[in-house]
């Protein structure tokens, strides 16, 4: 992967899932989307618009059971994407941080593009339990799935909010936000990889 063309692409079929991702660090926030739980669709898209990531994600899951294999597949086949798409990282910012209002609730993100998978977590307890299809409690497990493929450190923290989708919609505004951040190339290391390492 060059860094001239930061792009992704990752095919994954299981006997429950198959899920087509592409990504481009380097867009202008274009996407198409289809999981066929559409709330996840909306979400998928705030992270490709407000990150400026040219992402398309195709998923078609076992829907008759319930949303938890398509979503979780999804964002595993989403990580690697990203993954893939960062290549050597030499160049990069690496740390990104991005605090997003939504009328009530507030979303606290920080990332580092690592090489280390770690989530830290937190949100209002007693949310609704769902968003038309979509069951709140996926999305920890959607940012545990993405981490664990990205190979990323992640840092998401809700201190407040009331309303269900408020409080998901900031948190995916908000590492969208932070991760486009993260993943921009820093013109004054431009040939030199972020790290005391020598390796991400």
């Amino acid at each position: 992967m060059t860094r001239e063309g930061r792009v992704g692409r990752i095919e994954r079929t299981t006997k429950e899932t198959s899920v087509l991702v592409e990504i481009d660090l380097d867009g202008t926030g274009k996407t198409e989307i289809s999981t066929g739980v559409g709330f996840y669709d909306h979400m998928l898209d705030q992270l490709g618009r407000h990150g400026l990531f040219d992402l398309t994600v195709k998923t078609e899951g076992d829907l008759h059971i319930d949303s938890h294999h398509t979503i979780e597949d999804t964002a595993l086949a989403l990580g690697a994407a990203f993954k893939q798409a960062l290549g050597d990282k030499v160049g990069i910012y690496r740390f990104g941080n991005c605090t997003v209002p939504l009328d009530e609730s507030l979303a606290q993100v920080t990332v580092d593009l690592s090489g280390r998978p770690y989530l830290v977590h937190t949100e209002p307890e007693k949310m609704a339990p769902m968003i038309g299809e979509y069951d709140t409690t996926m999305t920890r497990h959607i940012l545990e799935s993405f981490v664990a493929q990205a190979q990323i450190a992640l840092h998401v923290h809700v201190p407040y909010g009331r309303n269900a989708h408020h409080i998901v919609e900031c948190q995916f505004k908000a590492l969208a936000r932070a991760l486009r951040y993260a993943s921009e190339r820093d013109p004054r290391a431009a040939g030199i990889l972020p790290s005391t390492k020598g390796a991400l």
